[in-house]
């Protein structure tokens, strides 16, 4: 498959989607932040000096997914209809799993925008929990299915 990003002489450039008709297109995307025993306790017993990080991060998300296209240099504008954040803790394993899923009615996918509200989610709970443990590690960023447009669905087999 040719990668719609470059044209035939090599050139970088923005796909094209005027011709392409809206359809309904929904991506989910989750990622994972590991941390010490001491920063997963605080921020799930709601103990980080900062505030609440996981709702500090959930909004963090949705304004990323909002405006990937400012920071994805080829990715398109989107009127993005839905956006939701939620996390799972893992007390076993002191990390906790990001998961977004994006919802739009347009031309072209939103699994950047998913991918996005992920990665800044994540972020953003290093962010505020750094002071606590620096060597959290954020892992397992990835798409884990899409549905709609002319490509059809995608499902990640775990």
């Amino acid at each position: 498959m040719p990668l719609t990003h470059i044209s035939s002489d090599g050139e970088i450039n923005m796909v094209d989607v005027g011709e392409k008709s809206p359809t309904r297109r929904t991506a989910v995307a989750a990622g994972r932040i590991s941390m010490s025993r001491e920063a997963f306790n605080a921020i799930t017993r709601g103990k980080i000096e900062k505030g609440n990080v996981l709702a500090t991060a959930k909004i963090a998300g949705i304004m990323a997914a909002k405006n990937t296209s400012l920071v994805i240099p080829l990715c398109h504008p989107l009127s993005i209809e839905k956006v939701s954040i939620e996390f799972t803790n893992n007390n076993e394993t002191c990390s906790i799993e990001a998961r977004a899923t994006v919802t739009v009615s347009g031309k072209t996918g939103v699994e950047m925008e998913a991918i996005h509200a992920v990665s800044i989610a994540l972020i953003t709970i290093y962010d505020m929990a750094k002071a606590m443990d620096k060597s959290m590690v954020i892992s397992d960023i990835c798409l884990l299915e899409k549905s709609g447009g002319k490509s059809g669905n995608f499902k990640r087999n775990k």
